[in-house]
């Protein structure tokens, strides 16, 4: 029965233009470019270009504008879009090491080599909302401090050095990097697609479960070894040439968080890391990232699970946004067959029961 979709296109073609007219607004206003997202609302565009795993500025930001700000929307346009792309090779590993530092801190060690960067942060800042935003005032240029070294050494390698920190993970050289999306989700998965897996995770998710081992659920006692924010090359192997090319460059942040191990019979006691790194300038998702990667560890440990942040199948099955979008949405969608179903038993589970009480008040006159 299709009765009540009937002139359904017509009303859908107006909700589109009544959604488009939202979206401009105020016609006496100026339209938002994209270049003005880009440059003024670019923690927005760094967590759609994250989440929707592509790394490109204006793409995202033009899914912010089409959004109207909704990120998981933004998100799930630029997700579409990325399925439309071709794939021609993948690049080598990047190497963070040889990072463009703009940002780095340690909660570990208070003098570092190169020294702490505090970067732009919200870290210091009051929390008040500043009234001089509200007009165009001009913004003092700021001042600089002289670039890092090309090779910044890592807390993790400082740690290394003397063996109190696990080896840094490495799949076997014969064995090619999973993709998860090209390949169906299985469980067990292998760390390094759970990493993909939280890398295009929501990150407000991440955040509470990040969270909750904070508060005991699965407590293994983390310090922020290090975080890193700046510019890292992307390189790609050409066979035909016989050395690797550059691509270009992206930012990301990357977070090694130092966790707590009493060690086994396999292992001594030593550290043990926990590990985000994702598009763009984007701190917090990072740390949650590495909280939830080192909670997801705890088998691997030898320790027990007991927390939702340890358990692999929870975690990634709930983690994507778009994913848990949908199904949640889809109960916007038409279930009439299925409600009147219901309906239809649900009436006759009241009548079946108030015969039944009937019978039984008849018995009892009855026998009174």
């Amino acid at each position: 029965m299709y009765v009540a979709v009937k002139g359904g296109e017509v009303a859908i073609n107006a909700a589109h233009s009544l959604l488009a007219d939202r979206r401009r607004g105020d016609r006496s206003l100026p339209s938002l470019t994209i270049d003005q997202i880009v440059e003024q609302l670019a923690l927005a565009v760094d967590r759609v270009m994250a989440e929707a795993s592509l790394y490109d500025r204006a793409l995202a930001a033009l899914a912010v504008r089409q959004s109207r700000g909704d990120m998981i929307e933004a998100i799930f346009l630029l997700r579409a879009y990325r399925t439309t792309l071709p794939r021609f090779g993948a690049s080598v590993p990047i190497d963070t090491a040889r990072m463009a530092i703009e940002r780095r801190i340690s909660a570990t060690y208070k003098d570092l080599p190169g020294g702490q960067v505090l970067g732009p942060t919200f870290d210091y800042t009051h929390r008040l909302l500043d009234p001089s935003l509200l007009s165009d005032e001009p913004v003092p240029t700021p001042s600089r401090k002289e670039p890092l070294p090309d090779t910044t050494t890592r807390v993790s390698d400082i740690l290394a050095t003397e063996g109190l920190i696990e080896e840094d993970g490495a799949l076997p050289e014969d064995e090619p990097p999973g993709d998860l999306t090209r390949e169906p989700m299985e469980f067990p998965m292998g760390r390094d697609l759970r990493l993909q897996a939280l890398a295009r995770g929501d990150e407000g998710f991440l955040l509470a479960l990040g969270y909750s081992t904070q508060r005991g659920y699965g407590r293994n006692h983390p310090f922020v070894g290090e975080i890193r924010i700046g510019e890292v090359e992307v390189e790609m192997e050409v066979p035909e040439l016989g050395f690797t090319v550059s691509l270009g460059s992206i930012q990301v942040t990357e977070c090694q968080m130092v966790n707590q191990f009493k060690g086994s019979s396999k292992a001594p006691p030593q550290f043990t890391r926990g590990y985000g790194l994702v598009f763009g300038q984007s701190e917090r998702k990072a740390m949650s990232m590495s909280l939830v990667d080192r909670a997801l560890r705890a088998e691997e440990l030898g320790e027990d699970v007991t927390a939702p942040a340890q358990d692999e199948e929870f975690v990634i099955s709930h983690a994507d946004n778009v994913q848990a979008t949908g199904f949640v949405e889809h109960l916007k969608l038409p279930h009439y067959v299925d409600f009147q179903a219901e309906l239809a038993l649900v009436r006759k589970m009241r009548a079946d029961i108030a015969a039944a009480e009937r019978g039984n008040s008849a018995i009892r006159d009855a026998a009174e």
